[in-house]
Order: structure tokens, then C-alpha cells, then sequence
């Protein structure tokens, strides 16, 4: 293994605890092996990662390996056995969003996809359940390893992230090609994953196929910008109007438009609220706005006539 738990985790010395943890999990959901059946190597690292995070998380265990400054001479005073002490594989399996129950008999119970697997701590290898080396599953047969899951960048309109869509998607799975339809949620943000669950590569051993999830890009707009859960859009007025006062038409995402009042006095760059015209929030969230940012013209060219007038505003201090 290397000789720095630091370097293993990708961090500084000087790293806090919620670092620590944010780290860890990024690697061992990478180096997990239902992630990666039958590799050794993504085995070998999924080991590290948590050796050293069974250190760097115990505050004590911390503390005596920053006084002897290497993996290496950590491991000559601790055994794996002390290493690994109070260090519970089951919350390995929790921060991949399974859920657990007892299993009886000191086993534990995590559920995955639909899926039902026990697993014990085993004395002196803490994953030898994990990687088949404890025999079956506690308190039952060798459960297959789901199927590796699937990345896919998806590409939709400002108008379907809004407002959700139906889609239907070819997709190349080994020697066959597979039609998938899927509905993309109204309020979906850029950035966001959509799972689908199934849909990802099937099982070498006869398991469940893993799941699919869909990186969400959206596509720019013509006219309006989304951020967050508000919409966006510029308007511009003349001098007067933003001086005077006027009424501008402004498009809503729907194909509407909504007659909106510019008060008297309107600086540049204003931003004008529509509330709620904008993207439903998901999960609860408060849905959105839509804002019309102001741009008040300058004209390049005058009239002699129109000359004249901005010189007698000018004279009146305006």
C-alpha cells in the first residue's frame, strides 16, 4: 500500500474530519466492488481507501499516526485487527445510500436496488464477506454481483427542463441495440442525474443489470436564461420610457406573453420579478421566478431636432 494515508485520499495533512469523510466515500463509491466485479486492482484500492480512513477518522488513531509520519511504521505498532477496531464495514454500505436491518446472529441485512445481501465482519479481515472470502452471505447463498452501471450525457431544451418530457433513447448494449422511453421530471436542473433503474449493463454472473443514469446538459436559449429555478430574460426601453414610465409585452417560456409595468424612473440593468413563471422546484422546493433585466438605449444618432431637445434637458440638468 503507499505509505502516506494522506496521499491515498487525495489530502492534506491539515484536512478536516468532513473532508476526511467526503473523500473517502467519493473513492470507495469508485473502487466499490459491486462497481467493479472480479478487479483486483479496484479491490486493492477500495482496501487502502478504508485503511485509511479507519485511521484518519478516529481522532486518536490520527494522532498516532501523524507521530510516526508513514503508513508503513503505523502498521509495525497496529495490527489489522487494531487498525480496523470499532470500525464498522456496515457503514462502508451506508454511504452508498443502502439500508440495513439485523440480520441475527451478528450479521447485518443492507438492501440495494431491490436487492437483499447479509454480510459479517469477519476477525482479522473486515472484508473478506465483502469480496467472497467469508464463504456465502451470512445466513444464505452467494448472492450475483449486480451489472456495472451506465453514464449517459443527455441534452434537453430550456423549455423540457422546465416543464419536464417524454423521451425515448437507442441505446448500444453489447451486440444489441435496446429503445428505452423515460420521462425527464418538470424542474430538473443542469447538473442533475436521472436515474433509471435496470437499465444499466447486465450482470456477468447472472445478477440484476445495474442502472442508468442521465447527466442532464441543458441546452442554451435563445432568449432566456435559467438559473437555478428563475428565468431570465432582457427587455430594452428607450430614455424616455425609462424616464416616463411605459407597459412592455414580455414572452413567457410557455409561449405566452404577460404585460408587465416599467416604473418611472427605471435605472439600467433593473431586474423586474414575474412571480412564479418560473421552474417548479423538485422535491418541494419553491418553484421559481422570471425576471426581465432592463436595458435602458442610448441612441447613436440624433436629429437635429432631437439634438436640440436632449441640449435644452441638458440645460435643465437633466
Amino acid at each position: 500500500m503507499s505509505e502516506d494515508y494522506y496521499k491515498i485520499l487525495g489530502l492534506e495533512k491539515a484536512a478536516a474530519a468532513e473532508e476526511i469523510k467526503k473523500a473517502y466515500r467519493k473513492l470507495a463509491l469508485k473502487y466499490h466492488p459491486d462497481r467493479n466485479p472480479n478487479n483486483k486492482t479496484a479491490e486493492d484500492k477500495f482496501k487502502q481507501v478504508s485503511e485509511a480512513y479507519a485511521v484518519l477518522s478516529d481522532p486518536e488513531k490520527r494522532q498516532q499516526y501523524d507521530q510516526f509520519g508513514s503508513a508503513e511504521q503505523f502498521r509495525q505498532r497496529y495490527s489489522q485487527e487494531d487498525i480496523f477496531r470499532n470500525f464498522d464495514l456496515n457503514d462502508i454500505l451506508r454511504g452508498f445510500g443502502f439500508s440495513f436491518g439485523g440480520a441475527g446472529g451478528g450479521g447485518r441485512v443492507y438492501t440495494s436496488g431491490g436487492r437483499r445481501r447479509t454480510y459479517r465482519q469477519m476477525d482479522g479481515d473486515p472484508f473478506a464477506d465483502l469480496f467472497g472470502r467469508g464463504g456465502a452471505p451470512y445466513g444464505g447463498p452467494t448472492v450475483p454481483r449486480a451489472g456495472q452501471d451506465l453514464e449517459y450525457n443527455l441534452s434537453i431544451t430550456v423549455e423540457e427542463s422546465v416543464f419536464g418530457a417524454e423521451k425515448k433513447l437507442a441505446l448500444q448494449k453489447e451486440d444489441r441495440s435496446e429503445e428505452i422511453s423515460f420521462k425527464i421530471p418538470p424542474g430538473i436542473a443542469n447538473g442533475k442525474k436521472l436515474r433509471l433503474a435496470g437499465k444499466g449493463a447486465p450482470s456477468p454472473s447472472g445478477g440484476p443489470p445495474g442502472d442508468l443514469y442521465m447527466n442532464i446538459q441543458i441546452q442554451p436559449h435563445p432568449i432566456f436564461t435559467r438559473e437555478g429555478n428563475d428565468l431570465y430574460i432582457e427587455k430594452s426601453v428607450r430614455f424616455s420610457q425609462a424616464t416616463l414610465g411605459t407597459v412592455l409585452d414580455v414572452p413567457t417560456l410557455d409561449g405566452g406573453t404577460k404585460r408587465i409595468k416599467i416604473p418611472a424612473g427605471t435605472q439600467h440593468n433593473t431586474k423586474i420579478r414575474m412571480k412564479g413563471y418560473g421552474a417548479p422546484g423538485l422535491k418541494g422546493a419553491a418553484k421559481g421566478d422570471q425576471y426581465v433585466k432592463i436595458s435602458v438605449e442610448v441612441p447613436k444618432k440624433l436629429t437635429d431636432r432631437q439634438t436640440k431637445l436632449i441640449r435644452q434637458l441638458d440645460e435643465e440638468g437633466l
